[in-house]
């Protein structure tokens, strides 16, 4: 059995919130999904797809590669 927690209202983002939060095009985070790329999301029903936030920090720490020098 899966005890973790079921995420709060505040914690499901909409594709367009998600894009928001990277500076990308909802486009991008659908090729994401397409290519099974990207950060984690949730599908709810046939067609609603959310992120968690907590899923969009782990992505940005997993991938944030890039060095500022």
């Amino acid at each position: 059995m899966n005890n973790k927690p079921l995420p709060q209202p505040g914690d499901l983002l909409t594709e367009t919130e998600a894009a928001e939060i990277y500076k990308l095009a909802v486009s991008t985070l659908r090729n994401w999904r397409a290519l099974k790329q990207g950060p984690r999301f949730v599908k709810i029903g046939a067609r609603c797809v959310r992120y968690q936030r907590a899923d969009l920090t782990a992505f940005i720490e997993a991938n944030g590669k890039g060095d500022a020098t």
